[in-house]
């Protein structure tokens, strides 16, 4: 008897360190996502995996896991670092509390506006370049089953869904591809001033992404710095079906992906 209980002691003290290592490297270094929307193609595709590099930006108590986070013993953010524009950041909604993954286009003090589709940044226009289009099939999409918007009328289930695809070249020489479907409200905007402190943030699939383009609670708005999670550098693996198990549909050309 004395034999089993000391067995199951020692099973259920395995179990307790296993959660704590996980919690810690979860907590401090790398946290896994999974992308579940098309806000970032042709970057990011439904059913990429990826880490995101907690120690990129330092912490906050929402680098914690959500449901233990308000035991987090941190003010504001420590051992902090600044991101820098054209990053890939996975953050914390202010207000909704889901966690969305976007790339850096403001930092704070800077002045963005949109026209026809095209960033204005402190004035400047940031050049986008054609670079042909990107297709994908017309179909249900990742655990959602949602459908792609494209560019061409009523392709049909299983036909060709087409976007137009450009290079978009940030100050400082920084490059990514980005999207476009066709014209939405928000292809023109008003002038955003970032605030001290928080940052703005585009989707690349720029006809498709809830973004710092419409303010909270409906949309990003502004992002405070303390809801940075951390930066993604690469993809680790990416599933084409449904679910990530089905190991037939992973994308061969996207394991172990750079990221730009």
């Amino acid at each position: 008897m004395s034999s089993t209980k000391d067995s199951l002691v020692e099973t259920i003290k395995t179990i307790v360190y296993a959660l704590l290592i996980a919690g810690i490297f979860r907590t401090f270094f790398f946290q896994p996502f999974y992308i579940p929307s098309s806000s970032m193609k042709d970057t990011l595709l439904i059913g990429d995996f990826l880490f995101v590099n907690k120690m990129s930006y330092g912490y906050s108590k929402w680098s914690c896991p959500k449901l233990v986070n308000f035991l987090c013993p941190i003010s504001g953010r420590i051992l902090g670092s600044e991101p820098e524009r054209g990053d890939i950041v996975v953050f914390e909604h202010p207000t909704q509390h889901r966690t969305f993954v976007k790339r850096l286009i403001g930092l704070p003090g800077d002045q963005i506006q949109m026209r026809g589709g095209v960033i204005y940044l402190n004035g400047e226009e940031v050049p986008q370049t054609e670079d042909g289009v990107f297709t994908e099939t017309y179909a249900p999409q990742g655990a959602a089953g949602s459908l792609p918007r494209c560019a061409n009328p009523a392709p049909g289930i299983g036909g060709e869904c087409v976007k137009e695809k450009y290079v978009e070249t940030l100050p400082g020489g920084r490059q990514h591809s980005v999207l476009n479907v066709g014209t939405t409200r928000v292809d023109d905007t008003g002038v955003f001033t970032v605030p001290a402190g928080q940052y703005f943030f585009l989707g690349d699939n720029r006809d498709n992404s809830a973004d710092s383009r419409v303010a909270q609670p409906a949309g990003v708005g502004f992002v405070p710095e303390q809801y940075l999670l951390g930066r993604v550098d690469r993809v680790m693996f990416s599933s084409g079906g449904k679910h990530l198990v089905y190991v037939w549909s992973w994308r061969k050309d996207r394991f172990f992906k750079a990221l730009q």
